[in-house]
């Protein structure tokens, strides 16, 4: 057996090319010599071979150990060289293979990966970067310097997008699961505080029983508002986690579009708030950005009640609105009633302030889509509302609402609300505004302080509104019945003593001025659209671009004037002189860079008084040219004529003109004149302007560019009236009228002069000193007329 082995590797090591190791083949052990030793080798050592195997054939029995043994290890080498000859090739290799190899081939055997080195998934990792997805082109460059097939790079990348997809897939499951334990808890502190109810009516716990058709009907109404709750808070959903949206501040008259841009159908109301910006008070500074945190579910909780309220107080008669007044057409809120109503509400009042709540219903001339899209949207509000709103911003925009319409929009603004006199301070407000598209097709539009919920800047709260806002259906013919409500709790110890009957009354910022301005606006709207002008009309524009102009140019011309005269705490007024009621108040500005103001230093001055007469007489007597010398220091007594009008509202006294005087002093020189007129006030405003500017305005050239300081009076009434705007008499002790509500007018006259064009330029005292006389001048006039008429 020993002689046999050795004569055997004897004959392998003849052979450097003979491989050591032994195969099992057919049923018995065959040398690799037999088989890869070439034919002519074979013949050569055939007698050799021959008898080795003989040898190895007779012996085979008797060394069955130690060739069980020798031939394990030839098995372990020959896995061994298996696997460096895999680690050379990313394949199968095929080269220099014979066709007995190729048999083997044929035989199944173990799937071989190939490693790669840190070098090329380094590179590959890099690659994989910057391009995810390489094409051909890519991956035989990147195959080529890597030294793989380009089919290897092609599988890495796939294996490696998937792994990037599995990971990704992995952190949304990780962050869905964090969101759905929130939700979870959520739940359960809703379940908790329901377990926990209480009885409004007694304080104690509930108890189940046998249920009312009362309670019934009222766990169907708490079913219904907690799946709105669950929809807008679905919605406020994506903004949670987002730091709060800031906005740009207001922007300067120059830079606010008119309303009439767009209005209904083509000019719409768009633009800024409009007037003169000073400066500003704490609450329109309020901090937004990351200085706030902000309670979201608590205000959704809070506007969804407040839209409840509101609904209900549209709708609802006696005995929560009571007749009062001397007509009994004046609706007053019962306070008992209200708190029965509705027990919660934004807590209870504060001290020192009083309640105010109104209610007006009207039919304007808009359809319900576009005065939504009014109420909603704060520069188009402000510029529809410029008589009411000084400066107002959107601070946070909770929800945008459903996509094509304002339906369950949710934002968080900040408003300050104005009188036509620097003697009433304006009110601040810091609010969220939330719209709802109910079942019946009608619109709700609700604010509602958030003073209860986040401080205010404010450091003593002075104005608190309750749900307020408006209810509006859609008529047959496209209008628009508008149903406001007004319920504010405010201190109004500082309102001056000739205005507080009317501030009293609600006339000053109660529904029915919301209401009157909201109608007069629309048919301002209305009319700058008609298309049926008679041309033979003398005097009237017929032009639908001149028309368009010049209104544009007199609504920049009545806003500067409103924006300009009232308390805002964007203005610094300063007495002059006087004592009571006709103290004049100036104050000055810059003007600079604004194309529609002419530049140097400007000087506001105004002053507010008690008339006898009403405010109907003092109305007609200033808007007529034909008075107008009586009052006009300016005119030097000339006689004035009107050039041109446009009339913008049913009432006669609603009317756009342009006027001459025929002083020769001012031959160059044009008047532009809006008055206006509703149940709640009226106006009479003008502005000089040039001649050129003027006819290039006429033939549809941009307003934008005339220069305009705007003078002019708000007349309004002393005290409650009745539904036709009428006074209602005396309320109270006063021979002058001081405690107002004696069928007086309440009278603001402004001027706004320029009394040096270097805007550098310092105020003098002459130039004051000539103001102060100009305004008590005309005051002494305008007394001397309506008084002298009224005897």
């Amino acid at each position: 057996m020993t002689d046999g082995l050795l004569r055997r590797k004897m004959d392998v090591g003849m052979n450097e090319n003979l491989d050591s190791s032994w195969v099992f083949e057919n049923h018995k052990w065959v040398s690799p010599i037999l088989k890869k030793t070439p034919s002519s080798s074979v013949r050569e050592n055939g007698m050799k071979s021959e008898a080795c195997v003989g040898l190895f054939q007779s012996n085979l029995m008797d060394g069955q150990h130690e060739i069980a043994h020798s031939t394990e290890s030839e098995m372990v080498l020959a896995k061994m060289r298996e696997e460096e000859f895999e680690s050379k090739s990313g394949s199968e290799n095929l080269e220099g293979a014979s066709g007995e190899d190729n048999e083997q081939d044929r035989r199944p055997r173990k799937k071989r990966y190939h490693r790669h080195t840190q070098h090329q998934i380094q590179e590959m990792e890099t690659f994989f970067k910057e391009c995810p997805h390489p094409d051909d082109k890519q991956r035989k460059e990147l195959s080529r310097e890597l030294g793989l097939e380009p089919l290897q790079v092609k599988f890495w990348f796939q294996n490696k997008r998937t792994q990037m997809k599995t990971q990704h897939e992995r952190q949304e499951n990780a962050q869905l699961r964090a969101e759905n334990e929130k939700l979870r808890a959520e739940n359960m502190r809703y379940k908790e505080a329901l377990s926990n109810a209480s009885c409004p009516n007694c304080g104690g716990p509930t108890a189940l029983g046998e249920m009312s058709f009362d309670e019934q009907h009222l766990r169907i109404e708490n079913a219904r508002l907690r799946e709105e709750i669950d929809k807008i808070s679905g919605i406020a959903a994506k903004y949670v986690g987002k730091p709060m949206m800031s906005y740009p501040p207001l922007l300067p008259p120059s830079m606010s579009r008119s309303s009439l841009d767009l209005a209904v159908g083509q000019f719409g109301i768009q633009g800024g708030i409009g007037g003169e910006m000073f400066g500003g008070g704490d609450l329109m500074n309020k901090p937004v950005a990351g200085q706030l945190e902000i309670e979201k579910p608590m205000v959704i909780e809070l506007a969804v009640a407040a839209m409840e309220e509101l609904i209900r107080m549209a709708q609802l008669g006696e005995p929560l609105w009571i007749p009062g007044g001397v007509d009994s057409q004046t609706e007053v809120l019962c306070e008992d009633e209200y708190l029965r109503a509705f027990p919660r509400g934004i807590g209870p009042r504060p001290l020192g302030l009083k309640s105010e709540a109104s209610r007006e219903t009207a039919v304007v001339i808009m359809n319900p889509t576009n005065l939504v899209e009014i109420l909603m949207d704060v520069n188009q509000w402000s510029s529809m509302f410029f008589h009411i709103i000084s400066r107002a911003l959107t601070l946070e925009i909770l929800s945008t609402g459903v996509a094509g319409n304002w339906n369950g929009a949710l934002q968080v603004m900040s408003a300050e609300f104005q009188m036509p006199t620097p003697l009433v301070p304006t009110r601040e407000s810091y609010f969220v505004r939330y719209c709802k598209h109910l079942s019946d097709g009608s619109w709700a539009v609700v604010d509602v302080s958030l003073d209860s919920i986040r401080p205010t800047a404010q450091p003593v709260l002075r104005c608190r509104r309750r749900p307020s806002g408006c209810l509006i259906q859609e008529m047959p013919n496209g209008y628009s019945k508008v149903t406001w409500v007004e319920h504010v709790e405010v201190d109004d110890r500082a309102v001056h003593s000739i205005y507080r009957s009317l501030v009293n009354s609600g006339l000053a910022f109660g529904a029915k001025r919301w209401v009157a301005t909201l109608d007069r606006q629309c048919e301002r709207l209305a009319s700058s659209m008609a298309s049926n002008i008679s041309p033979r009309d003398v005097g009237v524009i017929t032009s639908p671009e001149g028309r368009r102009s010049m209104l544009k140019l007199a609504e920049r011309m009545v806003v500067s004037f409103c924006a300009g005269v009232s308390a805002s705490t964007a203005h610094t007024w300063t007495t002059l002189s006087g004592s009571g009621a006709e103290d004049v108040r100036v104050m000055t500005r810059k003007s600079i860079g604004d194309p529609g103001r002419p530049p140097g230093i400007v000087l506001s001055a105004a002053t507010s008084f008690w008339l006898p007469v009403s405010p109907k007489r003092v109305f007609d007597f200033l808007r007529d040219e034909n008075s107008r010398n009586e009052w006009d220091i300016l005119s030097n007594g000339g006689v004035v004529q009107e050039m041109a009008h446009i009339a913008n509202g049913h009432d006669p006294g609603n009317a756009v003109s342009l006027l001459r005087s025929s002083n020769s002093n001012q031959s160059n020189m044009l008047i532009l004149q809006e008055s206006c007129t509703d149940s709640s006030g009226s106006y009479v405003i003008y502005a000089p302007v040039d001649i050129v500017a003027m006819n290039a305005v006429l033939t549809g050239g941009d307003p934008e560019c005339v220069a305009l300081l705007p003078s002019g009076f708000a007349i309004l009434h002393d005290g409650p009236t009745t539904a036709n705007g009428e006074e209602m008499g005396p309320t109270g002790g006063g021979s002058s009228g001081s405690n107002g509500g004696s069928g007086g007018s309440l009278l603001t006259v402004a001027f706004q002069i320029l009394v040096d064009s270097a805007p550098t330029a310092k105020l003098s005292l002459g130039s004051v000193a000539t103001v102060n006389n100009l305004i008590a001048c005309t005051v002494d006039r305008i007394k001397a007329a309506v008084t002298c008429e009224n005897a």
